[in-house]
C-alpha cells in the first residue's frame, strides 16, 4: 500500500470559498435591492404615462392638459415626489397627436460613496400607448 504523505483529499468547501460565496452572494442581493425598485417603478410609470397619454390624444387635449392629467395620476398613485415636467419631453405637441420622450435617471447608494445609477429614456407615442 502507498501512503499519502500527509496529503489528504478535499471534500467539501473550504472555510475561504465559503466565506467568498457569503460576500458574493451579500453584494448579489445588495446589487437586486439597488437596482429591482428602479426597474418595477420605471415599468410602472411607463405603463401610467402611455394611459394618459392614450386618454389625451382621444380626448383632443393639449399637450398643458396632458402633463396636468400626468401628475394627478401620479398623485393618485402616492408617487408624490415625482413631477411629469422633470421626466417628459414633448416629442409632438399637436392636439390629438401627442408624443411624448421619457429621460431621467435613479440613483441609489450601493456601499460608501458608491452609487448604482439606473437611466431611463424612451419614446411613448400613440402606438406605444396602445
Amino acid at each position: 500500500m502507498q501512503q499519502l504523505s500527509g496529503l489528504a483529499t478535499q471534500r467539501g468547501a473550504s472555510v475561504t470559498s465559503t466565506v467568498l460565496l457569503i460576500i458574493a452572494l451579500g453584494v448579489a442581493v445588495k446589487l437586486m435591492i439597488a437596482i429591482v425598485p428602479a426597474q418595477i417603478g420605471d415599468y410602472q410609470l411607463t405603463k401610467t404615462v402611455s394611459a394618459q397619454l392614450n386618454e389625451s390624444n382621444s380626448n383632443n387635449e393639449t399637450a398643458k392638459q396632458f402633463v396636468e392629467r400626468v401628475n394627478k395620476q401620479l398623485s393618485i398613485n402616492a408617487d408624490y415626489d415625482t413631477k411629469a415636467e422633470d421626466l417628459l419631453v414633448f416629442t409632438n405637441k399637436k392636439t390629438g397627436q401627442l408624443a411624448v420622450r421619457k429621460e431621467y435617471a435613479v440613483t441609489k447608494n450601493f456601499f460608501a460613496n458608491v452609487d448604482i445609477v439606473n437611466r431611463f429614456e424612451g419614446d411613448i407615442t400613440m402606438a406605444t400607448a396602445e
